[in-house]
This record gives C-alpha cells, sequence and structure tokens, in this order.
C-alpha cells in the first residue's frame, strides 16, 4: 500500500509540473547548455515567456427524462468521486420579509428525510467516509448540495444524496434546535467588526437590491416555519431546475442507470425565476461610521460594483485586482504592511454572479493609524487609476494567476466547478482552454481601463467599524460621514428618539 501511495503521489507530482509554464519536454537539437560562468543571478527562478496551453477535458452532457442536465467528468487517476447539484435558484429568491429562507431551507435537507431521521442521515455518511453538504449562501443565485467519497460507495452516496434532495420532511424538533444556533450566532455576529463592516457594507452598495442581504434577522429566525420550507422546496427544487456535475473515477456507462434509479423519480415541473430588480444606479461617495465604542482597531472596507460573471471584463479585472490587492505580492498589503506596519493584512477581491457583484478592499488597522491607512488606501486607488502598471510588475501578477490556474487543473472538484460554470453562466465552451491566453493579453493600457472603470473613487463606498470617540473626525477629512450603532439604526435617529423621551 505504501508503495501504491507513493506511486500515485509521484504521478500527481509529475502531471501537475506538465501544466506549468516553462516545463516541456526538452525538443531534439534544441538546448546545447550553457557555461555557469555566463549565468548572471537575479534571484529569481528563470520562467518561460510561452503562453500556457491546455485542453481541458471536456465533460459528457446528458439530459434525464425529467429535465435534469448531468455533466460527466471522469478522471481515473485516483478512485474517488466528487458530484455536486446547482439548484437554480438561491438567496436572491428570499421574501423581503423573510431574510434566510433559501439559507434555512438548504441546510434544513440534512435534518431528516422521508426514510431517515437526522441522526440515522449522518451515522450513514460517516459510516462510509463520505461528505454531504448544502448551502444557499447569501447573494448568490444557486443553492449548492454537494457529496464526495470513495468511488466504491458510489450507489450509497447518490441514494443519501438524492434522498435529501427529493425527500426532505423539515422535522420540526430539528428546526426548533436549528432556531436555536441561528439565534445565538446572530447575537455573536453583533460583537464582531468584520460583520458589522460586511453588513453595512452591502446595504449602501445593495440598497435595495437583494445582495444587500447578508444574513437572516432575529424575526425571520423567530418566524419560518415547516411549511414554508416545504413551500420553496416545492417552488425551486426541480430536476428542470437544476444542474447535477459528476467527476471521478467513473463512467457515463456505470453512471446512467444511477442516476436513473435515484433522480429519475424527481418530478419535472414549471419553476417561475424571482424577477430581480434593477441594480440602482452607484451612490456618491460617502463614509458610514459604525460605532463600535472601546473598539482598539478600526476595520476598512472601501468598493463599488464589479461585474456579472458572463462580463468580458471578468478576465482583465482579475488581472487589475491581483496587482491592486489580490495578495501578499499586492499593493496594498506592500504599503499597509510591508512598508508602513499598519496592519496584518490589506487585501482586494471581487465576485460575479448573474448580478454585478461587489469589489472590495479592506484591512484592519490600530486606531491611532486609521488616518494614515485612509490616506494610502485612497492613494493607492488612485494611483492604479492614474499610472500606467510596470511591464514587469503586470507580467508578475499574470504569471501568478496562471500559475494558480494550471495547479487548479490537478483537481477533479474544481475542474467539475468549471465546466458547470461555463454551463450555467453560458460561457464559451472553450473559455478555460483560452484562459491563459486572455490573461497574457491584458496590457497596462487594460489594466488602467479597468481600474478608471471599477475603482471609481467618486462612487466609492467606505464602512469604517471602530470606536467613533477617536476616529469620527479623521474619517471626515476623506468625506461625508454617518453614523450608526452596532444595530444599524442611525445615531443621529436614536439621539433624536431619546431627546424626544426625555421632555
Amino acid at each position: 500500500m505504501k508503495r501504491r501511495a507513493l506511486i500515485m503521489w509521484l504521478a500527481m507530482g509529475i502531471a501537475a509540473s506538465a501544466w506549468l509554464p516553462g516545463v516541456r519536454a526538452q525538443e531534439p537539437g534544441g538546448d546545447k547548455g550553457t557555461s555557469v560562468t555566463a549565468v548572471e543571478r537575479k534571484n529569481r527562478a528563470p520562467v518561460s515567456k510561452e503562453i500556457l496551453r491546455v485542453q481541458l477535458p471536456e465533460p459528457k452532457a446528458i439530459k434525464l427524462a425529467n429535465g435534469l442536465t448531468v455533466l460527466v467528468l471522469e478522471r481515473h487517476e485516483l478512485p474517488t468521486v466528487t458530484l455536486a447539484l446547482w439548484v437554480e435558484t438561491g438567496a436572491l429568491a428570499d421574501p423581503k420579509d423573510l431574510p434566510g429562507l433559501a439559507t434555512f431551507t438548504a441546510e434544513m435537507l440534512r435534518e431528516g428525510t422521508a426514510r431517515r431521521a437526522s441522526a440515522q442521515l449522518a451515522a450513514e455518511v460517516d459510516d462510509i467516509g463520505a461528505t454531504l453538504n448544502s448551502s444557499a449562501e447569501f447573494g448568490s443565485s444557486v443553492s449548492t448540495i454537494s457529496a464526495s467519497g470513495l468511488v466504491d460507495n458510489l450507489d450509497k452516496i447518490l441514494d443519501l444524496m438524492s434522498d435529501v434532495v427529493l425527500n426532505p420532511t423539515f422535522p420540526t424538533e430539528e428546526l426548533e434546535k436549528y432556531k436555536t444556533r441561528q439565534l445565538a450566532e446572530l447575537e455573536q455576529n453583533r460583537s464582531d467588526p468584520d460583520f458589522l463592516s460586511r453588513e453595512k457594507f452591502f446595504q449602501v452598495l445593495y440598497r435595495d437590491f437583494p445582495a444587500a442581504v447578508i444574513s437572516p434577522t432575529p424575526d425571520s429566525v423567530k418566524r419560518v416555519t415547516v411549511e414554508q420550507f416545504k413551500r420553496f422546496h416545492e417552488q425551486y427544487y426541480a430536476p428542470n431546475n437544476a444542474i447535477l456535475g459528476v467527476a471521478g473515477d467513473v463512467t457515463l456507462e456505470r453512471l446512467r442507470p444511477l442516476l436513473e434509479k435515484y433522480f429519475g423519480a424527481w418530478t419535472n415541473r414549471p419553476v417561475t425565476q424571482p424577477s430581480l430588480r434593477v441594480l440602482s444606479p452607484p451612490a456618491a461617495k460617502k463614509i458610514y461610521l459604525v460605532d463600535r465604542p472601546k473598539s482598539v482597531q478600526t476595520n476598512i472596507v472601501a468598493g463599488d460594483y464589479a461585474v456579472r460573471r458572463s462580463d468580458p471584463d471578468f478576465i482583465p479585472l482579475s488581472v487589475m485586482n491581483r496587482i491592486l490587492g489580490g495578495g501578499p505580492t499586492g499593493r496594498l498589503f506592500l504599503n499597509l504592511r510591508e512598508e508602513k506596519g499598519y496592519t496584518y493584512g490589506a487585501y482586494s477581491y471581487f465576485t460575479a454572479d448573474v448580478y454585478r457583484g461587489p469589489w472590495i478592499a479592506s484591512t484592519e488597522v490600530r486606531n491611532n493609524v486609521t488616518d494614515g491607512s485612509m490616506h494610502e488606501l485612497m492613494a493607492e486607488f488612485k494611483r492604479i487609476r492614474d499610472e500606467k502598471v510596470p511591464e514587469g510588475e503586470l507580467d508578475d501578477a499574470r504569471r501568478s494567476i496562471v500559475a494558480s490556474f494550471a495547479l487548479s487543473l490537478e483537481q477533479p472538484a474544481t475542474l467539475l466547478r468549471y465546466a458547470m460554470t461555463v454551463k450555467y453562466y453560458d460561457l464559451p465552451e472553450d473559455y478555460y482552454n483560452r484562459y491563459p491566453e486572455e490573461v497574457a493579453k491584458v496590457t497596462p493600457e487594460i489594466v488602467q481601463r479597468m481600474a478608471q472603470k471599477y475603482v471609481d473613487l467618486d462612487h466609492l463606498q467606505v464602512v469604517c467599524v471602530g470606536d467613533g470617540s477617536q476616529i469620527k473626525s479623521v474619517l471626515e477629512k476623506y468625506g461625508p460621514v454617518e453614523v450608526y450603532d452596532t444595530e444599524g439604526k442611525p445615531v443621529a435617529e436614536k439621539a433624536a428618539a431619546a431627546g424626544k423621551s426625555g421632555r
């Protein structure tokens, strides 16, 4: 067994290296060798200027009689299997007066079915060393049910997975336990500056759009019922409203009868997708202070709208973001941490879905360097907009993105996610085959154009969580400031109400 494991590990390492830029077989009649005396050492690894060429395995696509779309990606390196079901309705479909319904429904799928109680379901998953998870993240357009395990247990895994999808009962006793956990978590969130900063940021960025909500409320947790779960499940969990992806040591011939056995009885029915509101135009720049007395640090979050996943700006924006704050080599990290020592980290990122996701830059700093940190953040935003990025810095960013992409191709679950992303967002079929080439096409001019378009200083929304008595006057240097308490209530209104009650 040890020898087999070692062989498998070496084979995976060789396969990974084949995807890396600059790693290829030596061509006949190629390099004859160079004297070491002629080598100039630059303290950098040698790299190739050639563009990485990849040909991702194409999934086999079938559709069951009930309308369920299935993508099968055969990967026979390891005796494992990964499954993911995307139901094409997520938290964006939550009723306005019941935030969290999609999340509650997804998470309660595992708490009991018509055939298995919650404890029995968990025990059967554990007995075969498998995983079974379900979720519907706030701001997402899908609900996800995923499973994985050894391919020898594929029949059992499909049995368990289909059971929670087709036959959930949402038991009342398990719902009461779930509510208790949720209410405790919500109470804890109110003391978490990271949560408070994200909550206020999404509220002010998205306003009346569903993505403004990042968590349930105590009221929605208390009011939700088993009947509401069942209605939501009946309304959206249908085979013609879902994509099932399977990757691993399987063949379509083996898989097809199992899919018919476990998902064939899933009833096809019409699904009406919720109509998403049109995003409001970007609001004028403003700073929102969430006053958290006695905080010793300031959590800073700044950003604006980014792109849809199908937007052609997605890849060039990824390159711009990598340069600005996409990791420990980004300008924000190098400036605020390495040069100034203001923080342990400063980063930026963006997300994309069927609507324009957010672009966000964030950091956590000591109170006494809030002013300096705000100054440096704004200076870096302005610099990437006003100055073309040097070719060397751009080349490092492009190479880093492509290298990460190349390494990701060794994971069947990642390859499956890529295939499902192409299907769900209707991207070109060769999207990921061309990905390295598209990254390589990004020029300094394109980076600057992305920065000027998405790092919009006139519409930047900035949220700071900290001790208002120490940082409010500092923040006023950078724009108009509105103050809120940790419950999300405007402090001015709160003070006015207190004054009236005291008369």
